[in-house]
């Protein structure tokens, strides 16, 4: 049996992996730096050599030729080797160069060693299906490095957020449809522009179209292009996004909120790879890779008649999902201190540095507006902290709110208290009439939402949810303007949403009234 071979500066990392690898029944060799490994391979007579190795695990980061060095080194030389990297410094740059490079998989420290040796057998099961003269140089990149400069693809800690550079890595040299689900501000342009720059389309155009932020009406023209003549306006020919797009990536953002008559179109144009303009009679072809993205649940929209079955098994080839922040906050705390420092950058003023009390309340929010919030709160605290060291008073109302209800929850236990068996005192309440604060305490607003959804049910109305999700947002909206006093860029920031976001949503929702859209003085 041909050794596992280890390459690792850490002696407490080699002594774990050669221990659970020996009571797996693998031989093992280990090597402290590349020089070593180097001579190792010089060494070797060829790669039937009953010395050469079934896997080589490698750090990436250490002394010496680092990782992806080591990497390309052995590639060249031993092309059908599986080689898995390990790292405790997880980014997207590193994961993706390793994948493009040939590696067979990626290890995240702290790791279970279990799952590491199980891994390690499967690559060494792969081997002799892998061919020696084959992919050592094949499609690889020259120059893996790839900066977006947004801290959402920035190094992160969380498992979740690995998978999905891993993820990235093994779609880099896949022209396969992707569809990009998460919630409001998780970045999944971020991650599509990262797809596209790493595939084999990287030199064609990256284009963006937001299918919930252009008018039914418009849209169709906007993605088809129009000939001259074609409707009122229509003055001159156009090209749509997908000519634009023609050997390139084009990003379906919002692609939940595609009119049905459109859902019919895009399903045409994936399966056939033409068109026609609106008002042209000549069919258009392009080729283009199609990836999406949503924060709508796409099956429950299918169920309901909302979406077409067809076009979302044709969209939902491979499927990425992004955490939301609140399921990823080992990060937040390295995402405030980059958008504190951006923000201060940008206005030329001190960089805001919470202490430890002002920190562990950021990480206790949930953040519903996702790392689109954070960012904003960073960007208040820049405005608003009266000092560069910022306490846990300085923080926005809606983080301190949150932060007191659940110190109020977590004092007082489920089931305790007026609030009765398994509710929690203060649960729903607005902070300032919250127990203990000297006011009366109001009903909480999910019972009465609840007894709201409950009767329209009962009474069989169609589109409950919808309904009332627009309803939500028209109340939160309104009481947001009002309390900024008709200033939308400050409203969109209380509420931890986009400035465009919101300006659409009011349009969408009725809310472009005197009282409601007033000009901005901020």
């Amino acid at each position: 049996m041909n050794p596992i071979w280890i390459l690792d500066d850490e002696p407490g990392m080699r002594w774990v992996l050669e221990k659970a690898l020996d009571r797996a029944g693998w031989p093992v060799r280990s090597f402290a730096d590349g020089a070593a490994l180097k001579e190792a391979l010089d060494a070797l007579e060829g790669a039937e050599d009953p010395c050469a190795p079934a896997v080589l695990v490698s750090d990436i980061r250490m002394p010496g030729p680092d990782g992806l060095t080591v990497l390309a080194a052995v590639r060249a030389r031993l092309p059908g080797l599986p080689v898995i990297m390990m790292t405790a410094y997880t980014d997207l740059d590193t994961t993706v160069a390793a994948f493009e490079q040939g590696a067979f998989d990626y290890l995240a420290k702290p790791f279970d060693i279990q799952a590491a040796v199980e891994l390690i057998g499967r690559a060494a099961q792969s081997a002799p299906s892998r061919t020696r003269a084959g992919a050592a140089g094949e499609d690889s990149a020259g120059d893996a490095g790839f900066v977006l400069g947004e801290a959402e693809m920035a190094p992160s800690q969380s498992p979740a957020m690995q998978d999905v550079f891993r993820a990235i890595g093994r779609l880099s040299q896949s022209g396969a449809t992707v569809l990009i689900t998460g919630e409001s501000g998780t970045g999944k342009e971020l991650v599509a522009r990262a797809l596209h720059r790493h595939s084999r389309r990287a030199a064609g155009p990256f284009v963006a179209v937001n299918a919930a932020a252009i008018p039914r009406d418009l849209l169709e023209a906007e993605l088809f292009g129009h000939e001259r003549g074609a409707f009122t306006g229509a003055v001159q020919s156009r090209r749509g996004r997908f000519e634009e797009a023609d050997g390139g990536t084009l990003f379906l953002d919002e692609i939940g909120d595609m009119p049905a008559e459109l859902q019919t179109r895009l399903l045409r144009v994936l399966a056939e790879g033409a068109f026609y303009r609106v008002g042209g009679a000549r069919p258009v072809q392009a080729d283009v890779r199609i990836v999406a993205a949503t924060h709508q649940p796409l099956e429950e929209r299918v169920r309901a008649g909302l979406f077409r079955a067809d076009l979302f098994h044709r969209l939902n080839v491979i499927r990425l999902r992004l955490p939301p922040l609140r399921e990823r906050r080992e990060d937040i705390e390295s995402l405030a201190r980059h958008f504190l420092a951006r923000s201060a950058a940008e206005l030329g003023v001190p960089v805001r540095r919470p202490d430890p009390a002002a920190l562990a309340a950021l990480r206790r929010f949930d953040y519903p507006g996702n790392i689109r919030q954070l960012e904003n709160v960073c960007q208040w605290l820049t405005v608003m902290a009266p000092s560069a060291e910022v306490g846990l008073e300085d923080l926005p109302p809606e983080i301190l709110g949150a932060d007191a209800a659940g110190a109020a929850d977590s004092a007082s236990g489920p089931g305790s208290g007026p609030a009765g068996a398994g509710s929690a005192p203060g649960a729903g309440l607005d902070p300032a009439h919250a127990p203990g604060q000297g006011g009366a305490a109001r009903p909480d607003w999910r019972a009465a939402l609840e007894a709201e959804a409950r009767g329209r049910l009962a009474r069989r109305e169609p589109c409950v949810m919808d309904t009332l999700q627009r309803d939500f947002e028209r109340t939160l909206l309104r009481a947001g303007l009002r309390q900024a006093g008709g200033r939308r860029g400050e409203a969109a920031l209380r509420l931890g949403i986009g400035r465009n976001t919101l300006t659409r949503k009011c349009r969408e929702l009725g809310l472009d009234e005197p009282d409601t859209d007033r000009p901005d003085e901020d």
